[in-house]
C-alpha cells in the first residue's frame, strides 16, 4: 500500500502509517529498529533498494532523507515537506517513509525524523555518499545509536578515511569496513593454526581503495609487523601474504569471487570470497549495534599513513 502526501507534517505522516498498517491486516508493530538513510533524489533509488532487501533479515522503518533546498531565496524560502508512505509489496513486514524536505525545511531534517522514530527502538543512519565530516555531531547522527558511511563513495576514498578517523565516535562504522569482513575472518583462522614467526605482511589491492587500506591497518595494528600496501588492477583487495620464518601464507582472490588459501606445509584450498552487494553489507551493520572497537582500532592507526603525499601507499611502512 502507498500513500503520497503533499505539503504534509510529522503527525499526519504518523496517522498515514497507521492506516497503511491497519489496510495490510497487521495492527502490530513487529519492527525492532529505524534506519534513516540520507541521500539525494538522484541516488535514493539505489539505496532504498539496498535497504529493503536488508529489512528482509531486520524488519525495520525505512526512512529515506531527501533534502532538496533549491537554489534561489525563493524555492529556499519555500519550506514544505512531501511524503510518500509504504507498506507491504516490496517493503516486506517494514514500513517505508520517503521524505523529500524542500527549502529552509531541508536544514532541520532532525526535526521531521524525530517524530517518525519508533519509540524504544535502536537507530541507525546511513549516509550512501557524502557524509558529514563527524558523523556523531550531525543532528541526524545525535539521534543515532549507529552511524554508518560509505568511503568508497567520496572523490578520494583514501582521504576519506582520514577524516573518518579524525571524527570517530563509538557508534561509528564504514562500509569499506564491512566488505572486509570475510578477508579478516579467513585470515584469522589462518593465524589460529600452527605457523612461523610472522616477519612481514603485503595486501594487495587497487589503487585508492579504501578497503585495501583497512584491511592493511588493521593487520599493521593486530601483527605489530611491517606491512606493505602494493596495487594491482583488482577487483578490490586481490592478495594478502603473510610472511613467517615457515614460508608465506597467501590469500589470493584474483577474480573477485574464488579465492586461493596456502600454507607452508599444507595442500592449498579455495575459500569461497565474493564481493558482496550493498544489501548484505548493510544487513550485517545492522546485526550489531554495539561500537565495533576493532574498526576504530584500525582506522585510527593509519592517520599518519593516510595522510602522505601518496595516499595509494596508505600502509606502506604499516608498523616499520
Amino acid at each position: 500500500m502507498n500513500i503520497d502526501l503533499t505539503d504534509t507534517t510529522a503527525g499526519q505522516i504518523n496517522a498515514a502509517l497507521v492506516k497503511a498498517r491497519r489496510a495490510s491486516g497487521t495492527p502490530a508493530v513487529g519492527m525492532v529498529l529505524t534506519l534513516v538513510i540520507v541521500t539525494d533524489e538522484g541516488n535514493h533509488y539505489d539505496a532504498l533498494k539496498a535497504a529493503t532487501e536488508a529489512a528482509r533479515e531486520h524488519p525495520c522503518r525505512i526512512l529515506v532523507v531527501i533534502r532538496r533546498p533549491g537554489r534561489t531565496p525563493r524555492q529556499r524560502a519555500g519550506a514544505r515537506l512531501d511524503a510518500e508512505v509504504r507498506r507491504g509489496g516490496e517493503s516486506g513486514t517494514g514500513e517505508t517513509v520517503l521524505l523529500r524536505l524542500y527549502g529552509e525545511l531541508s536544514a532541520h531534517a532532525h526535526s521531521v525524523v524525530l517524530p517518525l522514530l519508533l519509540p524504544d527502538a535502536p537507530v541507525v543512519v546511513w549516509w550512501p555518499e557524502d557524509a558529514p565530516e563527524v558523523p556523531a555531531k550531525d543532528p541526524l547522527g545525535t539521534l543515532a545509536q549507529r552511524r554508518i558511511t560509505d568511503a568508497s563513495a567520496t572523490e578520494d576514498p583514501v582521504a576519506a578515511l582520514g577524516v573518518r578517523a579524525r571524527g570517530y565516535a563509538p557508534g561509528d562504522t564504514d562500509l569499506a569496513w564491512t566488505r572486509i569482513t570475510p578477508w579478516r575472518s579467513v585470515l584469522a583462522s589462518a593465524l589460529d593454526q600452527r605457523h612461523g614467526a610472522l616477519e612481514s605482511a603485503v595486501v594487495e589491492g587497487e589503487e585508492y581503495n579504501p578497503s585495501t587500506e583497512l584491511l592493511a591497518l588493521w593487520l599493521a595494528e593486530r601483527l605489530h609487523v611491517p606491512v606493505r600496501r602494493d596495487v594491482s588492477a583488482g577487483p578490490g583487495i586481490t592478495a594478502v601474504r603473510l610472511v613467517t620464518t615457515d614460508g608465506v601464507i597467501c590469500l589470493d582472490r584474483p577474480d573477485g569471487a574464488l579465492a586461493t588459501l596456502a600454507m607452508p606445509g599444507q595442500p592449498e584450498r579455495h575459500v569461497a570470497l565474493h564481493r558482496r552487494m550493498t544489501a548484505e553489507l548493510i544487513a550485517e551493520e545492522l546485526r550489531r549495534l554495539d561500537p565495533d572497537a576493532a574498526y576504530a582500532h584500525a582506522v585510527k592507526f593509519g592517520v599518519p599513513r593516510l595522510t602522505t603525499d601518496t595516499p595509494h601507499a596508505g600502509a606502506a611502512g604499516g608498523a616499520a
